[in-house]
């Protein structure tokens, strides 16, 4: 991830800020972490009650509850041409439905070109196992 970087009021400071952990209220704990190891291909850190604890960067993290969701939260995450490779095949081989944007998820269609933090790119769309809409894109042409 990048640092934000943001000017006080007066101007007179700038100050780096960096998103550090994000709580993603999820259905089933244990679906949740099988879905962002196999098929996000993140990493699984262990318990920290009462949250599971998953490594995106070594930065970030998410951290899943266990206390039920409607869904709805949408996900982005950024990598390389290769990992995006790797990660959508996970998620054909898993039979997850995709789609090109985020409106068409199970048209079974993409990667589309969309825009992101770092500008345009390609993106894939699909749904955990707690219908959080999650996006995979990467920049590289």
């Amino acid at each position: 991830m990048r640092d934000a970087l943001f000017r006080r009021n007066d101007g007179a400071t700038i100050v780096a800020i960096q998103l550090d952990h994000l709580i993603l209220a999820v259905n089933d704990r244990k679906k949740s972490i099988e879905f962002y190891v196999g098929v996000l291909g993140l990493e699984y850190e262990g318990d920290r009650e009462p949250f599971s604890v998953i490594r995106v960067t070594p930065e970030f993290t998410i951290q899943i509850a266990p206390w039920g969701t409607k869904g709805g939260e949408h996900l982005a995450f950024a990598m390389s041409r290769k990992e995006f490779d790797e990660v959508f095949r996970r998620v054909v081989d898993s039979k997850i439905e995709y789609g090109d944007d985020f409106h068409s998820v199970g048209n079974m269609r993409g990667p589309g070109d969309e825009s992101g933090a770092q500008g345009p790119g390609k993106a894939l769309y699909f749904f955990d196992p707690s219908r959080h809409l999650i996006e995979i894109r990467h920049y590289e042409v």
